[in-house]
C-alpha cells in the first residue's frame, strides 16, 4: 500500500488496517522461525507497512 493511499483512508480504516497488519505480521515472524516461510521479504514489507499506518496515526493525532 503506498503511502498516498494511506493518507486517503478514513480513521476507522487506518486503525482496521494497522491492526490487521499487525497480526499478519506477528504470524508472519512465528510461521518463520518455527521453519523458514517461502518468501521471507514478506516480514520486511509488513513491517514496513505497520510503520506507515502508525506514522499516518500519530501524524493526524498531533494536528
Amino acid at each position: 500500500m503506498r503511502y498516498t493511499e494511506i493518507e486517503k483512508l478514513s480513521d476507522l480504516e487506518l486503525g482496521e488496517s494497522l491492526k490487521v497488519e499487525k497480526d499478519t505480521l506477528t504470524k508472519l515472524k512465528f510461521a518463520h522461525a518455527i521453519s523458514p516461510i517461502e518468501n521471507p521479504m514478506k516480514i520486511s514489507t509488513s513491517r514496513k507497512l505497520v510503520a506507515k499506518l502508525s506514522t499516518e496515526i500519530s501524524k493526524r493525532l498531533n494536528k
